[in-house]
């Protein structure tokens, strides 16, 4: 069976085209040195011209005010210009050509400064001009690039974070209430805010100090993702009060509101959308990209009940940025979590960036954006972070489709934490509202997924846990359908309470969730590999930081496995005794190594 998850986290033909057409052109990507700007240090800025451009000159227009940069041919309107300089040619075998890499260097700057910039490449034979990313040949429809200079440290309880993802319709309808019984799983079951708010001792159980609600604002579905209005909350799940009670009470009790935040698209029952398909002097007609008005327009993956706003339309980026302060300022939220951050352009994110923390700097930006880790690090220093889909889907490949050893995922995890900055936080997860629930892909074998908890509770990003994966909740169809289209309703089944809940599992996620709300090093420790597939199928790691340690043994195979684990390096000397964090037993230090044996598909967490 293969894994369900949108978006594009394998090498397919459709990216192989994408890269291509890239390299081919004038490519900028965002790629710039450091990342993200630093106060006070030079920025290089790169771009590459492929073999469908003839160019010998390349030039950078930029302004430091936030006003749109223009120039051509080396030329400044407005703006500033530096010529950028040819510092190498790369062949490149996916073209089987050549790409010539410019390079220009912006003065140091003070924080605060939000630097916006176009590229022109030139071919001063032909006299023409082409210009990344987009192609234009001229500046005033060339993509515009931003960034802003200034601390790109995330708020620092984003790093301590657990975070519990609430599908506010599917989770508790408050007031002893039972749960609505539509017959389909589109459509309406009940879930209330004040039916979190009942709930918050019970994810305060988890070790939750952080709730992920999906979209609460006015919406014709049980999702939320397709808003008519983004200043009201939806009456079926509550009222502003109710909304305001349980953020009171949240942070009664430590934990963080994080509101499922939608800027790229609306429902097409938005009274502002409807207006501009039916009236053609409608103010809001620029507010969305009308191919043939009235009836095509960009929309989200060509669903039409879904229109694509304009974030490039000063006005409908206003509205955008003025709605996020809306929420930070009179309702005390704590941060977003941005649905398809990857549809706004990157200037949008400058923006919305500066916006919300000048609202709150204390407020988490992470975005969803399900896409290779190239593009992800060029979000950094305009969001705190990323939802870590890579991780995820091979979480899921290791744990629960056995299509990846855990010699291969010890290789990926610790390459993956090389290559980002430790500064941009990438929120872990073994399932969500889009995809397959893990347990339901294991067929109900709950060992892989305490496996696999395990594994996410002690890597560095902050765990999410769906709602119902740690009381068993699965799912009775595939989110695919076998025509390959997407139902994922599948996987947003009801929550279950009382009896029925697997209190053995529950009592599990507790004891993760205590383990790494007392043990900080999990988050914060040094990440090293101690030994792999000895015997095959195990896994062994450290978290570290000094004489905090924590050692985690991992069996993902089908016998039992003795595993000897090399531990002098990590400080751990000869008799020094090591209990299970979530267990009872005890194993002590010989000879340098620890010494012990798992049942099948079972781990351990060990700390003095």
């Amino acid at each position: 069976m293969e894994d369900f998850i949108f978006g594009n986290l394998t090498l397919t033909d459709e990216i192989v085209a994408k890269l291509t057409r890239q390299m081919r052109g004038v490519y900028h990507g965002h790629r710039m040195d450091p990342t993200p700007a630093a106060p006070g240090r030079p920025v290089a800025l790169f771009a590459t011209t492929g073999p469908a451009v003839a160019a010998d000159a390349a030039y950078l227009y930029y302004t430091t005010d936030g006003s749109e940069p223009q120039g051509m041919g080396g030329q400044a309107s407005h703006g500033h210009v530096l010529p950028m300089q040819r510092v190498s040619t790369e062949w490149v075998p996916l073209l089987w050509d050549y790409v010539a890499w410019w390079k220009a260097e912006l003065p140091p700057l003070p924080a605060g400064t939000k630097v916006r910039y176009k590229i022109e490449a030139r071919d001063s034979v032909g006299a023409t001009s082409t210009f990344a990313d987009n192609g234009a040949a001229d500046s005033q429809t060339a993509t515009r690039f931003s960034f802003p200079v200034g601390d790109a440290e995330p708020p620092a309880w984003a790093r301590e974070a657990i975070i519990y993802h609430v599908f506010v319709d599917r989770f508790n309808p408050g007031a002893g209430r039972k749960f609505a019984n539509p017959g389909d799983l589109r459509g309406f079951y009940g879930g209330t805010l004040r039916g979190v708010a009942e709930r918050l001792d019970y994810i305060a159980s988890l070790g939750a100090n952080a709730i992920w609600l999906s979209p609460i604002f006015a919406s014709p579905s049980h999702h939320g993702y397709d808003a008519t209005d983004l200043y009201a909350i939806e009456p079926r799940l509550g009222t502003a009060d109710d909304f305001r009670a349980l953020v009171e009470a949240a942070h009664a009790r430590g934990i963080r509101i994080i509101l499922d935040f939608v800027p790229n698209h609306v429902s097409n029952r938005h009274p502002y959308f409807v207006s501009a398909q039916t009236d053609p002097r409608s103010p809001y007609r620029d507010w969305f990209t009308f191919r043939r008005w009235p009836d095509e327009y960009e929309s989200f993956f060509g669903v039409k009940s879904l229109p694509q706003w304009n974030n490039e339309h000063p006005p409908a980026r206003a509205y955008m940025l003025d709605v996020a302060r809306h929420w930070i300022q009179e309702f005390g939220v704590d941060g977003y979590r941005l649905d398809y951050a990857n549809g706004p352009s990157h200037d949008f994110w400058t923006d919305f960036r500066l916006a919300v923390k000048a609202a709150n700097p204390d407020a988490f930006l992470f975005g969803e954006i399900v896409e290779g880790g190239g593009l992800l690090r060029t979000y950094q220093g305009r969001l705190d972070g990323s939802l870590d889909f890579l991780l995820t889907h091979n979480l899921r490949r290791a744990f629960a489709f056995g299509t990846m050893s855990l010699a291969e995922l010890s290789t990926f995890v610790d390459r993956h934490g090389a290559y980002f900055d430790p500064r941009f936080v990438r929120p872990s997860f073994l399932d969500n509202h889009d995809m397959n629930r893990f347990l339901w892909v294991v067929k109900g074998d709950k060992r892989k997924l305490r496996l696999a908890a395990l594994c996410q509770f002690t890597l560095a990003g902050p765990p999410i846990v769906y709602y119902g994966t740690e009381v068993g909740l699965s799912q009775e169809r595939d989110c695919r359908t076998p025509d390959g289209h997407g139902r994922p309703h599948e996987a947003r089944a009801p929550m279950l309470w009382g009896d029925a809940q697997d209190a053995d599992l529950l009592a599990y996620y507790r004891a993760l969730g205590r383990m790494r709300r007392e043990r900080p090093v999990l988050w914060r420790g040094e990440h090293t590999t101690l030994a792999v597939d000895n015997p095959p199928g195990t896994w062994a790691y450290a978290r570290a930081d000094g004489a905090d340690v924590v050692v985690v043994i991992l069996n993902a195979g089908d016998t039992a496995a003795e595993v000897s684990v090399p531990v002098a390096g990590l400080g751990l000397a000869d008799g020094t005794r090591l209990r299970n964090l979530l267990g009872e037993e005890v194993y002590a230090v010989a000879g340098g190594r620890l010494r012990v044996g798992l049942a099948p598909v079972s781990g351990v967490a060990l700390a003095v």
